[in-house]
């Protein structure tokens, strides 16, 4: 896949930059495999505000993707790679010799024809499912399970993979995307390859309006409020926050805070802590 660039007719061309969706093979939706989804727009089931920025948008389909893998032994065939508008990575839409469809995600340089397969005894190649302990030390691997039999959740989004760094008893480390390292269960299942899509990053919306069509409201900055909306607000012209440091509208400190618990359980199967991410490289904004 590549990315375009445009030349700068209208201010919102001057720095749009997107991918050119050369490895997409069908513009349609498998049928069988898309649900309607209700939007919540960001609010609970009072129709309070619980989630800022949220609202509008093109409507979408819901595409049904296959996490668990759990059809050990039988083998599909990659039939066509779709869009998916809930994710920026891509679909492959698989075609099992039993009759039956479904969605994964798809890996990089996987291709339409291909075949792939799942279990404890699949050959170790790009878009075959295999329990972590069956995989060699430094594979790269995605949709990784983190409970056996539950389903992929970590390492799912376009470009990321996870690394097989050491196998020890009833359990295996993984390098995340993160730089953490991580124990997970031998019996997890997990994805070899890395997601596709890895340009996304390198894409640009280019005006407000393309950010409307993905669903975000806009933001505003709170020093910009008023005192009643935001602990940043008031003052006379461009005034700083008045306060050690900033915090969100509702007066929790923002911007590096850590918030996981110090006692959470699952601490003990965390062997190294992500990196820090500066300000800087986060691009952080005035909550």
């Amino acid at each position: 896949m590549a990315i375009r660039s445009f030349k700068p007719y209208t201010p919102g061309t001057r720095s749009r930059v997107v991918t050119d969706f050369s490895e997409v093979t069908s513009s349609k939706p498998e049928r069988s495999l898309v649900v309607s989804k209700h939007r919540k727009k960001g609010r609970n089931n009072r129709g309070v505000i619980t989630c800022r920025h949220r609202g509008g948008g093109h409507k979408r389909l819901y595409r049904i993707v296959d996490f668990r893998r759990n059809k050990h032994g039988v083998l599909a065939k990659v039939a066509a790679i779709h869009y998916d508008p809930h994710r920026n990575a891509r679909l492959a839409l698989l075609f099992y010799s039993d009759g039956e469809k479904r969605y994964i995600l798809a890996p990089a340089d996987i291709t339409v024809g291909q075949e792939v397969i799942s279990g404890p005894d699949a050959p170790i190649e790009t878009g075959n499912a295999l329990p972590l302990s069956s995989m060699p030390l430094g594979s790269s691997v995605h949709c990784v399970e983190l409970y056996p039999g539950r389903g992929g959740q970590m390492v799912r989004t376009a470009g990321a993979s996870a690394q097989v760094m050491a196998k020890e008893g009833d359990y295996v480390a993984l390098k995340l995307p993160s730089t953490e390292v991580r124990l997970v269960r031998k019996e997890c299942y997990a994805t070899l390859g890395e997601v596709g899509n890895s340009e996304i990053r390198n894409t640009s919306l280019g005006k407000a309006g393309r950010r409307r069509w993905l669903g975000r409201r806009p933001q505003v900055r709170g020093s910009v409020m008023n005192p009643c909306d935001h602990p940043h607000g008031g003052g006379e012209g461009k005034a700083p926050v008045g306060r050690a440091g900033p915090v969100t509208p509702w007066g929790k400190a923002a911007l590096g805070l850590k918030t996981r618990k110090k006692n959470k359980p699952s601490n003990k199967y965390v062997l190294r802590k992500r990196r820090k991410v500066s300000k800087r490289s986060r691009g952080g904004r005035d909550s």
